[in-house]
């Protein structure tokens, strides 16, 4: 076995911010590489994934979240795949064993024997592709809502992690058309050159709800929704009799330059909810089981071609600051990947 180096790095945050975080509120720091106690294993991490959320946990405040706020002197966190370099005598865990994790952006983690799982080497053809967040887009539109095969799909945010998935995954199960939402002409051409949307209208180029009358002459049957605000308020608009609506994040408000960015008020005219018999449900994919039944798809789709895992691969721990600032800025298609 290697010898391990006496100290690893790791991003900290340095101060709050106040509104969106810049590169001044973070810092890269050296400290003394820890050993593992009692029911710990020490993992060398080799990825790990920069997400838009994370705003919510360096704000003042924050809500339903599964890690704590962070206060100025912790390390950032974030999923993480790693390589298992001590475990506990006995452990299930053997050093060399790929996991995953939440103690991202560091080269280095402790971490509770129950708090990692080890991960199939041939479940997924690329290591990188376990950190996507396919299961929660596969999850909302097998669990949360029934997709029914020609539906008209809208996905707001089409070019984040989970919106990009979406896409790919309601063509997948069947549907006609996948329209998306995006911040610019660019983005927009690649997710439908790329990704296979049949058509992107985009955020402020036109009001919305006549950019989605003409990329949906018929309306919507589908919406599932990472934004919020204006966008939920036009695909009310756009809806079909009996429309879905499964809403995954409020992008609106955590990427907000206002305030924590816990909350996303949005001004909706309840009319056209009742007189279209539009269902509209909160979801989170913590609800459902079936995450084996996913991979075993998307593997299968990865090795046949049928799919892609769109992501961004930035190299280097002290470029992952820059990366999230990205990542809040839409500057990316998919998931932002740091590669250690």
């Amino acid at each position: 076995m290697a010898a391990l180096p006496a100290t690893q790095r790791e991003v900290r945050l340095l101060a709050k911010p106040d509104g969106l975080p810049r590169l001044e509120h973070f810092t890269l720091v050296e400290t003394p590489l820890a050993s593992p106690g009692e029911g710990e294993v020490l993992i060398r991490n080799r990825f790990f994934q920069v997400f838009a959320t994370l705003r919510l946990l360096i704000a003042a405040v924050t809500q339903d979240t599964p890690f704590p706020v962070l206060q100025p002197g912790d390390p950032l966190v974030g999923a993480a795949i790693g390589e298992v370099v001590r475990a506990p005598e006995g452990s299930a865990l053997q050093p060399g064993d790929l996991v995953s994790h939440g103690l991202g952006w560091r080269e280095y983690a402790v971490v509770p024997t129950g708090e990692c799982a080890r991960l199939d080497d041939e479940a997924l053809p690329d290591p990188i592709a376990h950190l996507q967040r396919g299961w929660t887009a596969y999850a909302a539109l097998t669990r949360g809502i029934e997709l029914h095969p020609g539906d008209t799909v809208f996905v707001s945010a089409g070019g984040s992690g989970i919106g990009a998935m979406a896409g790919l995954i309601a063509k997948r199960l069947g549907a006609g058309r996948v329209i998306a939402s995006t911040s610019s002409r660019e983005k927009a051409d690649r997710l439908v050159n790329e990704l296979g949307y049949d058509e992107a209208v985009i955020r402020g180029a036109a009001p919305l709800t006549e950019q989605l009358a003409k990329a949906a002459p018929g309306g919507i049957d589908v919406f599932f929704d990472n934004v919020g605000g204006e966008q939920l308020q036009a695909a009310v608009e756009a809806a079909r009799p009996g429309a879905r609506f499964i809403l995954i994040g409020a992008l609106s408000g955590q990427l907000s330059e206002y305030g924590t960015g816990t909350e996303a008020p949005v001004q909706l005219d309840s009319m056209p909810l009742i007189r279209k018999r539009i269902v509209m449900r909160g979801f989170s994919s913590d609800d459902f089981d079936g995450e084996e039944e996913w991979t075993e798809r998307f593997g299968a789709w990865l090795r046949a071609g049928d799919m892609v895992f769109p992501h961004a691969r930035i190299k280097g721990l002290e470029h992952a600051p820059q990366a999230l600032l990205d990542v809040i800025d839409g500057r990316h298609v998919g998931a932002v990947i740091v590669e250690l």
